[in-house]
C-alpha cells in the first residue's frame, strides 16, 4: 500500500478506508458530493477582505494583520497549507512589528470550507504561537467543525496529489 502523507499521523483503520476510496476511485466524488464547489475568493484583496472580515467577528483585539495574500511559493509537501509570519522593520528608533498571513496558492481552487479552516488557522497564531490545547479551542470557536474540515482537507490535497481534480 502507497503511504498517505497528508494522512501519515491517522489511525490505520482510517488510512484502510482511504486506500480503499482510492482504489475503488470513489474519492473525488465521496468530495464532490459533500464540497460541490469552490470558493470565489480568487484576489489578494478579496483574501484579506475575507480575512479581516473573520478577524473582526472574532479576534476585535488581537493585533492588526498588515498583509494577507496568496503565496504560491508555500509547499503544500512540507506540510505548509499557510503561513503567519511577523515582519519586524526598523523605522528610526522604532522597531515595528507587522503581522502577514500567507494561503498557499494551490487554495485558490478549494471548497470555501477549506478556504476558511486554514484562514483560522492562521488568525489563531495571532493569540496562540504553539500548536496546543488553547490553539485548537481557539480554532473551534471561530469554526465548530474545524477538525472534520482538517481530515477533509487532507482528503482532497491526497486526491490532488494523486493526479485528481475536482473542479
Amino acid at each position: 500500500m502507497r503511504p498517505l502523507k497528508y494522512l501519515a499521523g491517522y489511525a490505520p483503520a482510517v488510512t484502510e478506508q482511504v486506500h480503499s476510496l482510492i482504489d475503488s476511485n470513489k474519492l473525488p466524488a465521496l468530495l464532490l458530493k459533500k464540497y460541490p464547489r469552490p470558493h470565489d475568493i480568487k484576489t489578494d484583496k478579496a483574501l484579506y477582505v475575507y480575512t479581516m472580515d473573520l478577524k473582526n467577528q472574532f479576534l476585535r483585539q488581537s493585533n492588526p494583520l498588515s498583509k494577507v495574500v496568496y503565496d504560491d511559493k508555500i509547499d503544500v509537501l512540507h506540510q505548509a497549507l499557510g503561513l503567519h509570519s511577523v515582519v519586524s522593520r526598523v523605522q528610526g528608533c522604532n522597531l515595528k512589528a507587522k503581522n502577514e498571513i500567507r494561503i498557499g496558492a494551490i487554495f485558490k481552487l478549494a471548497p470555501p470550507e477549506f478556504l476558511k479552516m486554514i484562514v483560522v488557522h492562521e488568525l489563531s497564531h495571532l493569540r496562540e504561537k504553539q500548536h496546543n490545547k488553547a490553539f485548537y479551542k481557539l480554532c473551534e470557536y471561530m469554526e465548530p467543525d474545524y477538525h472534520q474540515l482538517e481530515f477533509d482537507m487532507r482528503l482532497y490535497l491526497t486526491c490532488l496529489d494523486l493526479g485528481g481534480t475536482l473542479y
